[in-house]
């Protein structure tokens, strides 16, 4: 019983501020101080995201956006781990591409769309290139620091037993950098969702990010904010999912 109420209290505790946000959203309108068409309530929000649901409106576009979003995090993190283990174990390899990832980290990414427009056009691939290639310096970042911190003793160790290069990696560099290559697929994780809507509300025409933007365009608040509640809820619960899978990852660890 002090376990279910400890739990109970601890719940109530992580979401209090979240529940003082909505009440004062709620009150904002409620009151006059701001007005519905700026602010809806979150009544009305809640009906209208029932409503493009039940219309079916917004699963074709949630489709595209979580293609666009996933494909392009899966290929980061790919391209990222691949590179910062080798950057790590070779150093002819990080000699060529440190400079290059020093130039491009602290550059925002959106300043790539017009770019990415030219060069790949308006479609899916536009956007699954811009979601890379903001994803994947983190993860290089990340898998290189983690791979650097090996403990050097353990490598000699490994090496006066006749390790070789590729079992040096795989058995040694990846477990122990695993931490930091997870910080960065966290990291790499929020930022997909962010370059996507910034990319579909400029260059598309699908997906959740094209339909903020038209919402506005249109002047329909209330569906603008239920289409970005969908996101925060998409983001937040991948997140979560996220979260659960690095424990079981790093289980191993204790």
């Amino acid at each position: 019983m002090n376990i279910g109420l400890q739990r109970i209290h601890t719940f109530a505790v992580k979401y209090f501020p979240l529940v003082i946000l909505i009440a004062i959203w709620e009150l904002l309108p409620a009151l006059g101080i701001v007005s519905p068409d700026i602010l809806p309530s979150i009544l009305a929000i809640a009906v209208a995201l029932i409503d493009l649901f039940a219309s079916g409106t917004i699963l074709e576009h949630m489709r595209v956006s979580l293609f666009r979003a996933f494909t392009g995090l899966g290929l980061a993190m790919v391209f990222g781990i691949t590179a910062g283990v080798t950057m790590a174990w070779f150093m002819p390899v990080r000699i060529v591409l440190n400079p290059l990832i020093q130039m491009f980290y602290p550059m925002p990414k959106s300043a790539l769309i017009p770019v990415v427009i030219i060069w790949f056009g308006i479609g899916d691939a536009s956007k699954i290139v811009l979601v890379f290639l903001g994803c994947m310096l983190p993860m290089v970042v990340g898998t290189f620091n983690g791979a650097r911190g090996v403990d050097r003793e353990t490598i000699w160790s490994a090496r006066s037993m006749g390790t070789g290069d590729f079992e040096m990696i795989w058995r040694i560099l990846l477990p122990s950098a695993m931490p930091e290559i997870l910080n960065g697929a966290r990291t790499a994780l929020a930022l997909c969702f962010a370059l996507l809507v910034s990319a579909e509300l400029l260059i598309s025409r699908h997906g959740l990010g094209f339909l903020i933007g038209n919402y506005n365009e249109i002047g329909d608040n209330t569906r603008m904010f239920a289409v970005i509640l969908i996101f925060a809820l998409i983001g937040y619960g991948a997140d979560r999912l996220y979260l659960l899978l690095r424990g079981r990852t790093l289980a191993w660890m204790g």
